[in-house]
């Protein structure tokens, strides 16, 4: 019974954490359409996109991602056949990566806070997506508990990735269109 907590607990934090990482990339995203705007709403808005920033990211993003992972930890060990299962090594690489962009995230928090973020509007939607990219990864795999089909899995990737380029350009194309 313990195990089924932890595991609710567990995608409880996920859900939380997810959630920061693609909120807080929008605003990233924000951010960076402040450059090309008058001094005077440039700085009103950063000031605001910064509090957002630090708020998101200090009192959801961080406790969610530290939590999800403690839960995983206390499941591994509660489970420890798990890390037998080669779904479960695919799925801790997933894992890892999440804690590279994560921290890679946090460094741009830190650019914001320090007012020296250089990176475009659309390097973030694009960034964006590598979110999206490891949690179907992740769910598929959980769900699935299967890397039998890794290639399938793979290309499954890449298409959803070329789906999702696609669609930022074609945003693009309209949100250009419209200046």
């Amino acid at each position: 019974m313990l195990y089924l907590y932890l595991k609710a607990l567990h995608i409880i934090f996920i859900v939380c954490w997810f959630a920061g990482l693609f909120y807080i990339v929008r605003l990233f995203v924000y951010y960076s359409e402040t450059k090309d705007m008058p001094k005077l709403q440039s700085n009103i808005l950063r000031d605001q996109y910064t509090i957002m920033t630090n708020r998101l990211w200090n009192i959801i993003t961080w406790p969610a991602a530290v939590l999800a992972t403690a839960f995983g930890i206390w499941m591994i060990i509660e489970m420890p056949a798990w890390l037998s299962q080669p779904w479960m090594h695919v799925k801790l690489l997933f894992v890892v990566l999440l804690i590279a962009y994560h921290l890679k995230c946090h460094q741009f928090v830190k650019q914001i806070n320090n007012r020296t973020m250089t990176k475009t509007s659309s390097f973030f939607r694009i960034w964006n997506e590598g979110a999206t990219l490891i949690l179907f990864s992740v769910v598929f795999l959980v769900i699935l508990k299967s890397t039998f089909n890794w290639i399938f899995g793979v290309v499954g990737l890449v298409g959803l990735s070329v789906l999702l380029m696609l669609g930022i350009r074609l945003y693009k194309r309209i949100r250009d269109s419209r200046k």
